[in-house]
């Protein structure tokens, strides 16, 4: 029987590669998502656009967008003045924190994914985070969504009447080529998603950002085209 069995589950969707793949593979297992999108003040807001398509695009329960400002502390080059890194090589991305990264922010999707989840009365939540081609985000490890699932499980009524609370992570142990190849297998419009920090005004990536070679270097290693809009022809990476 799938995992979902007709279950309600509150998925996280930033219209990225990873959340829209998420999302696809909880609605395969039978759960029915609602998908959620945290306006947090990123610089990058056509990733919101994107997420409007890519729920349209798998079809979902409902679809919630919801404001928590992050501005308001900035320390990321992805809510404050601080230039975006470019070109780092890949092997760099997986050691240190780079200033991509946004304080406590996943902490901060994840606590309004499961409030979300509450007033459904739901007890799964779906998130796109990995730990294998990923930029160094301490808030994408396994031990960290296994902490926070007992966070839930001590600080909701749910959790105190003996719900358990269960965050499913299906790209966890993939790297980016694979979760194009599970994104493909389940039919992911990949021209519907958003992954560049820091795009041209119409929408077009950068190519150079972490999360561009990122996405870039899991097409190239999946064998498919990506076929989002790039501000110049991309050469190959190493």
């Amino acid at each position: 029987m799938s995992a979902g069995r007709g279950a309600h589950a509150v998925a996280l969707l930033s219209g990225g590669l990873d959340s829209a793949t998420a999302l696809a593979w909880a609605k395969s297992e039978g759960f029915l998502c609602h998908a959620l999108t945290v306006d947090y003040g990123q610089r990058h807001r056509v990733e919101i656009d994107a997420a409007r398509r890519v729920a349209s695009s798998l079809g979902v329960q409902d679809h919630r967008i919801v404001s928590a400002d992050l501005r308001a502390f900035g320390g990321s080059a992805l809510t404050a003045a601080i230039e975006v890194p470019k070109d780092r090589p890949l092997a760099e991305m997986g050691s240190g924190i780079p200033v991509s990264y946004v304080p406590a922010r996943n902490t901060v999707l994840l606590a309004l994914a499961l409030a979300h989840a509450e007033t459904l009365g739901a007890t799964d939540l779906i998130a796109g985070m990995n730990a294998l081609d990923y930029s160094g985000y301490p808030d994408c490890r396994p031990e960290f969504l296994r902490a926070f699932e007992q966070v839930a499980a001590l600080g909701t009524r749910a959790g105190a009447e003996g719900a358990r609370f269960t965050i499913h992570a299906p790209l966890m142990s993939l790297d980016k080529a694979g979760i194009v190849k599970l994104g493909q297998e389940l039919g992911v419009d990949f021209s519907q998603t958003h992954s560049c920090y820091d795009p041209d005004q119409d929408g077009a990536a950068c190519g150079a950002c972490d999360a561009c070679q990122l996405r870039l270097k899991g097409f190239r290693e999946a064998g498919v085209a990506d076929p989002v809009r790039y501000r110049v022809p991309i050469p190959e990476r190493g």
